[in-house]
């Protein structure tokens, strides 16, 4: 298998990418221009794809754990001989703290080693692998440093021990003793513009203050309630996969990481999708960040600007609001585990997928107390999703599986069109005149009936995933987390009963039969259906057994086999951190005596 497994990872970032480096010290992922740039380290996908290796020359075991109230992660390695600390972390801009962390940060990614106990022999070794693994590079001696170009990417190594270079790969051999430190690090800078701030180890802490930024933005967000350390901590990690410059949150900080092992099914999740939007929002704002859920609408508006009444919604975007993600193949890469193809780009952002209008009026009610005095770009927005919704309820589309076969009338699809609807009535005059609110509140209602009654199998007793079906899908949970229904009424719960039973096992819950593995953003929402229906003691116990799920770092991937335990699909998942965050609420709010206070 292409480098570790994909849960054995944990998460770096710095506002502008991400990287991913594993328990035994390499750095088998990044794309160090942007979240979906090109990589220079794409060992989890083939281990010829780069790496940077950095750890004991010796037999090892080891602890880690990011360091409180930050992304830097602090692995400790104990040998025969010693012990010894290895802290990774992207760098963010010196000084830079609160809102304003990952803007401008300088894209060095730095590696420091730190003596702990005994005389420990260690190894680095760093082999990038340029696009995709498309180029080797030279790796030049220039000013006390390393540097590796290859075509518009260069990456410049700065060290404290000496470096030697051979074959493309940088390596040293050197010891560490109690309190001594060596330090590491590599910066990227596009090889024909500015090269950014310098980075290096010259600092006696040279992560200190990234993690004193990271740091600051957490006291910016204090949620006061049960679960307290969860909901900090996943709020970080969703702060970790947002492109800071435009507030744009990735679905993942990878691509291909296959959903069976073996299989085909490897999308690129770099993006952004309108999609999870309505969930990000609220999970960012139940975490007390309402700053960054505004942002993060702000995005969407900018993104999706006037909507095009001949074209469907777009569903995604890049991160600077790019609409065309057409993919392609990367035959340089074999895959994760062999699981072929290796994809860059999303061919799903050529899908209709009607539930995108619920997703952003939902967010916009949520928001609505921030959004006055309502821009005229957004009350133009907000009015022609309400009209796309009210014209286009009736028709199939891919649904939020993203179905590339066939279209069909999806029931969460639908249950989304009617969000939309419903919001925009709320809204009322703020976003319509008289005459629009009206024509609204009947299509709303026409298409709470059409559900209700379409959506129905008798013989199956459940709510199923598209109308005329009689297979169950996870999807159709949204109903009573969305508002359409209460968990409580008897056909709804007995679809919740059902899809527990025949899809979920210990709380892992597939998106429907024949699905190869639980996906975790389902599994949450049957924790939130089933605090919604009073059974706050069943559901309690069942976040623990999906939560307990996560690695060692509180990370989850999109999808995990109940059989084994494994993690599958890319990774870290802002589906499954959101999820978690969301059912924390449901349980917080729910439960009788307590209470959850966001400041």
């Amino acid at each position: 298998m292409a480098g570790d497994r994909i849960a054995d990872h944990g998460l770096l970032a710095d506002g502008r990418s991400a990287a991913l480096v594993d328990r035994r010290g390499s750095v088998n992922w990044w794309c160090p221009g942007r979240f979906d740039g090109p990589s220079v380290f794409a060992r989890l996908l083939d281990p010829q794809g780069g790496h940077w290796l950095l750890r004991p020359r010796e037999p090892f075991e080891v602890r880690r754990a990011y360091v409180e109230g930050s992304l830097v992660l602090r692995t400790v390695f104990t040998t025969a001989h010693g012990e010894v600390a290895v802290t990774d972390g992207l760098a963010l801009e010196p000084g830079v703290r609160g809102h304003e962390i990952g803007r401008r940060s300088p894209r060095v990614l730095v590696r420091v080693v730190e003596g702990l106990s005994g005389v420990v022999p260690m190894a680095m070794s760093c082999c990038p692998r340029f696009e995709y693994g498309r180029r080797d590079a030279y790796l030049v001696s220039h000013d006390g440093t390393l540097r590796a170009t290859a075509g518009p990417t260069t990456l410049t190594m700065r060290a404290s021990t000496p470096v030697t270079s051979s074959d493309g790969t940088a390596t040293a051999e050197f010891t560490v003793g109690p309190g001594q430190r060596e330090s590491f690090s590599l910066a990227y800078s596009p090889t024909y513009g500015d090269p950014g701030p310098p980075g290096g180890p010259a600092e006696a802490d040279p992560l200190g203050d990234t993690v004193e930024a990271w740091r600051s933005w957490s006291r910016l967000h204090e949620y006061r309630g049960p679960y307290q350390d969860l909901m900090r901590h996943n709020a970080l990690v969703l702060q970790g996969l947002t492109y800071q410059p435009s507030g744009a949150v990735v679905a993942a900080a990878t691509t291909s990481l296959p959903e069976e092992l073996g299989g085909d099914r490897n999308y690129d999740y770099r993006y952004a999708w309108l999609r999870d939007f309505c969930l990000t929002m609220r999970a960012l704002w139940v975490a007390a960040c309402p700053d960054e859920a505004t942002r993060l609408f702000e995005w969407v508006a900018a993104a999706v600007g006037r909507v095009d009444h001949h074209q469907p919604v777009p569903i995604m975007f890049g991160v600077e609001g790019e609409r065309d993600l057409s993919e392609r193949t990367m035959e340089t890469l074999r895959g994760y585990g062999g699981s072929a193809p290796v994809l860059v780009g999303n061919e799903a952002w050529r899908q209709r997928q009607l539930d995108v209008m619920g997703e952003v009026l939902d967010s916009a009610w949520r928001l609505r107390d921030y959004l006055d005095p309502m821009r005229d770009e957004v009350r133009d927005l907000l009015r022609a999703l309400a009209d796309r919704a009210a014209a286009s309820w009736r028709d199939p589309d891919a649904g939020m599986w993203e179905a590339r076969d066939a279209e069909r009338h999806y029931l969460s699809s639908k249950v989304f069109c009617w969000v939309a609807l419903d919001r925009a009535v709320r809204f009322g005059e703020r976003i319509g005149d008289g005459g629009d609110v009206a024509r609204w509140a009947r299509e709303r209602d026409a298409a709470r009936e059409t559900i209700l009654r379409e959506g129905w199998n008798a013989e199956l007793g459940a709510y199923t995933g598209a109308f005329g079906s009689d297979r169950l899908d996870a999807s159709v949970m949204v109903m009573p987390i969305v508002g359409f229904v209460p968990a409580t009424d008897p056909r709804m719960r007995a679809t919740i009963d059902l899809i527990e039973r025949r899809l979920g096992h210990d709380g892992l819950v597939r998106r429907w039969d024949g699905d190869p593995a639980a996906f975790i953003l389902c599994s949450f929402w049957l924790v939130q259906c089933l605090a919604l229906a009073g059974e706050h003691d069943r559901a309690a116990a069942l976040f623990d057994n999906v939560t307990g799920t996560a690695n060692d770092l509180g990370l989850f991937a999109e999808q995990i086999d109940p059989r084994t335990a494994e993690q599958l699909g890319n990774f870290p998942q802002a589906f499954s951190h959101i999820g978690l965050i969301l059912a924390a609420w449901e349980l917080t709010a729910g439960r009788t005596g307590s209470s959850a206070e966001v400041v």
